[in-house]
């Protein structure tokens, strides 16, 4: 099975009981986003303690739902977002998942670019 690769990424700024499946977290994508959870569109949401994360998407026949705890230290979340969600691209949710800093990353010109 391939993981979907979604137009949109949605990221909830809140915290979420990580107690709730995909019902709940459909729930949450309609209710508190304003978004249908039938979107091409990955919804991402994180617990108080930002050690788990849970990501929901249609998958054209059915909901996937992902679930990753991290061992040592925290995912690191974007601060003072003040929507209830914000969209980040493909390449930061890997980062993100990979416990890196979104903010704290640059990309690097080639030096084609610079001459």
């Amino acid at each position: 099975m391939l993981i979907a690769q979604p137009n949109k990424i949605f990221i909830s700024s809140a915290n979420v009981d990580m107690r709730k499946s995909i019902d709940g977290l459909s729930s949450i994508v309609e209710q508190c986003f304003q978004l249908s959870q039938f979107d091409d569109a990955m919804f991402v949401f994180h617990n108080r303690h930002c050690d788990k994360i849970k990501l929901l998407y249609w998958d054209r026949d059915g909901f996937c739902l992902l679930y990753k705890r991290i061992e040592h230290g925290k995912f690191r979340f974007p601060q003072g977002i003040s929507s209830k969600k914000y969209s980040v691209t493909k390449e930061e949710l890997s980062w993100l998942l990979h416990g890196l800093k979104i903010e704290e990353i640059h990309k690097y010109n080639s030096l084609e670019n610079v001459r």
